[in-house]
């Protein structure tokens, strides 16, 4: 399955925060948003507005276009996997649960008077 925009927006963010060597709160308390609300952020639970985005981006000290730039470049790689994983699977594979159980009823002939 395909990432969310949000998930992978908050991958590149958190990316940012640990190579710089910052805690949330220090963060959170640069941008002023919560510290919970920036966690949901990084985790893709929550979708920052591009006013959240930005002040995210002015307490990392990187800027919007390439946090932006480099969601976009991971979500293409993670659509081309998908699309390579689609490729090498029998048809029909991983659509149907291994542990579903299908019942098929017996045929009854019916008798035409």
């Amino acid at each position: 399955m395909t990432a969310l925009l949000r998930e992978v927006i908050g991958d590149v963010l958190r990316r940012a925060r640990v190579e710089q060597g910052r805690t949330l709160r220090e963060v959170s308390d640069s941008a002023r948003v919560s510290l919970g609300y920036l966690s949901e952020v990084e985790r893709g639970r929550k979708e920052a507005s591009s006013e959240l985005l930005s002040a995210i981006c002015g307490a990392l000290d990187v800027p919007l276009s390439r946090v932006l730039s480099e969601a976009g470049d991971d979500l293409a790689l993670e659509e081309a996997r998908s699309v390579v994983t689609k490729t090498a699977e029998p048809a029909g594979a991983g659509r149907i649960d291994v542990t579903t159980k299908v019942v098929i009823p017996q045929v009854v002939s019916m008798a035409v008077a």
